[in-house]
């Protein structure tokens, strides 16, 4: 295996989403040629995925301002930054233009299976840092390739690696053998037959993040449509009930976001779904007419449904970075710099302090996990944290370490204090109660996603941490 000299090879980008496009437009800006490698056959494919789910961040949040620059000699225009977009319209608008500005710095139906340093595996020690990184790909045709590259950017994300509906974080017994009757997205409604799958139906939800606030509301409009007599949402929550279950409200300085927990509470309110708090799901059985029924840790039995909606966040698949030395967080498998300042037990989306290159780096040099993938099990991303990073790695990259090292990030707080998994502790019930949410929360009603421009006002949210 002969590799070429490191300085003449480009810096490999796994993934054409949101954050892997931004570094490539970084890199590009830093004069350093990046190649954009993406399994799926179109940009922003994992987004595409939620393509029906409405963001809560606005496209002044979700637009990076590098790439805008690349994109503005095409006649680029960013839509209304006050409106809200759809992870199809974000796709479609944005991250497909700014793919093809890049043309053929990004190749699309290329899976990358392994990287590693050429000639050494994780164990040797000489001449290490000389060596360029190798990476290993597949196409869909089964064809193999290897290529070379002087630093890698692992932007893939964590959407195909959601968490289990088991609180251990192993799937429960049986939730395998089951399923054909669970989801572990945010179902399309307006896709006919996934609104017949849960129409009429009795339905589980286990999670209490934004994605399972989303699907509540979902689940109550279409309890409310004429189609949907009959449907019913059981939200599982393995934490009890305090002031934080939903969300900030109209404290949260993400509005849309407030308006999510709000449209899940009103949903409970007016008898749309049912809420079983302190349940951690230990086993899904299957009941004589082949309905699931959800099995707690303590021995309680739900009452059969007919299907289920695991949203208990995602976790970083790490095997393709299985040969080079990672510096990880044993809890949380983000970088052990940037952990502390992620903590789900301490911090939400908007209480992340400002990090670049320094806190993204590992042992290995030249390599960096950056965006939701980078945050490992915590639920507190927000794109324009990522566009932040991949700012500061493309900088270091190029040698400017000034730049690098001036890490500047204002964020909105939010009121969602904990992840989903936390146990209650008197001391953040007490908290919770006290200070992240409104006392009395203004109800703000969810319905069917509105067009882009239309007035933040009237615009329905949707999403996660991580749009």
């Amino acid at each position: 295996m002969n590799a070429p000299a490191t300085t003449e090879l480009p810096v490999v980008v796994i993934g054409a989403g949101p954050v892997g496009l931004a570094a490539a437009a970084h890199l590009v800006d830093q004069g350093v040629e990046p190649l954009v490698l993406e399994a799926g056959q179109r940009a922003g494919a994992a987004v595409r995925e939620w393509a029906h789910v409405r963001l809560f961040s606005t496209w002044g949040e979700v637009v990076d301002p590098i790439a805008e620059k690349l994109l503005a000699p095409t006649g680029w225009t960013r839509p209304d930054p006050a409106a809200y977009p759809s992870g199809g319209e974000w796709a479609d608008l944005y991250l497909q233009a700014l793919a093809d500005v890049l043309g053929e710095r990004v190749r699309l139906g290329t899976t990358v299976t392994g990287v590693s340093r050429a000639g050494r595996d994780r164990l040797v020690d000489a001449d290490r840092e000389q060596q360029p990184f190798v990476v290993h790909l597949s196409h869909a045709d089964g064809r193999e390739e290897r290529l070379f590259a002087r630093a890698v950017i692992d932007a893939s994300g964590t959407w195909t690696t959601p968490g289990p509906a088991g609180s251990s974080g192993l799937a429960a017994l049986g939730e395998k053998a089951a399923a054909d009757r669970i989801t572990y997205r945010v179902p399309d409604l307006e896709d006919p037959a996934i609104r017949a799958r849960y129409a009429g139906k009795r339905t589980a939800v286990i999670g209490s993040g934004a994605s399972a606030f989303t699907a509540l509301a979902y689940l109550a409009d279409l309890a409310k449509s004429d189609d949907g007599a009959g449907t019913k949402g059981v939200w599982i929550l393995r934490r009890g009930i305090s002031g934080s279950t939903f969300g900030g409200g109209e404290a949260d300085q993400l509005p849309a976001r407030g308006a999510l927990g709000l449209a899940a509470k009103a949903a409970v309110d007016q008898g749309h779904a049912a809420a079983v708090s302190g349940f951690r799901t230990d086993a899904v059985e299957r009941a004589h007419d082949g309905r699931l029924v959800l099995v707690s840790e303590d021995g309680r039995r739900l009452d059969a449904v007919d299907e289920v909606i695991v949203l208990t966040g995602f976790r970083p698949d790490l095997t393709l970075l299985d040969e080079l030395r990672l510096d990880l967080d044993e809890r949380l498998q983000a970088p052990t710099e940037l952990a502390p300042l992620i903590d789900p037990n301490q911090h939400s989306c908007g209480t992340v302090y400002p990090h670049g290159h320094r806190e993204l780096s590992h042992p290995e040099t030249g390599v960096y996990v950056a965006g939701m993938k980078s945050y490992g099990r915590a639920p507190t991303f927000l794109a324009m944290t990522g566009y932040e990073q991949v700012r500061s790695v493309a900088a270091a990259i190029a040698g400017d370490l000034e730049s690098a090292d001036r890490v500047e990030l204002a964020l909105p707080e939010t009121g969602v204090c904990g992840g989903a998994g936390l146990f209650d502790t008197p001391d953040t019930q007490q908290a919770d109660s006290a200070g992240c949410c409104a006392p009395e929360p203004k109800l703000v009603q969810l319905g069917t996603p509105a067009p882009v421009g239309a007035p933040a006002e009237e615009t329905p949210a949707g999403g996660c941490c991580g749009s």
